[in-house]
């Protein structure tokens, strides 16, 4: 089972859990929101402040994986892994990885554009 930690205040990461969880008819994911009351708690090993900053996942390994690594990871446990995995390939993957960072520091602001919503108050996946 994969775990992601992923951001319920942010509509475009909302919608692409949404998307992952629609297709995860193995049950292979388990989405964790870091915003819950007791992330801490339940997740002592993961930072909900630099999980905020950048995409954290927990492969079906047990190995943390960040970023664009952790969305592969996600997308390859329900099957879609294809979609983007050239996103890791040798010199495509410092481009992706670059532009992912700019992403993530900006994605309030690009779902504001895109959806008209920068924030929501833990939107639901479901």
């Amino acid at each position: 089972m994969v775990t992601v930690f992923y951001d319920s205040m942010c509509p475009l990461c909302v919608k692409e859990m949404r998307k992952l969880s629609r297709w995860d008819g193995d049950d292979a994911l388990r989405l964790v929101d870091i915003h819950q009351a007791d992330f801490s708690i339940d997740f002592p090993n993961v930072d909900p402040s630099s999980a905020n900053r950048i995409l954290h996942a927990q492969d079906s390994d047990g190995q943390m994986v960040y970023g664009l690594d952790a969305t592969y990871v996600s997308w390859d446990a329900v099957g879609k892994g294809a979609w983007v995995s050239w996103l890791r390939w040798p010199v495509i993957a410092w481009f992706a990885d670059k532009a992912y960072l700019f992403f993530a520091q900006h994605r309030y602001r690009i779902s504001a554009i895109l959806t008209g919503q920068a924030r929501c108050q833990q939107c639901q996946i479901k």
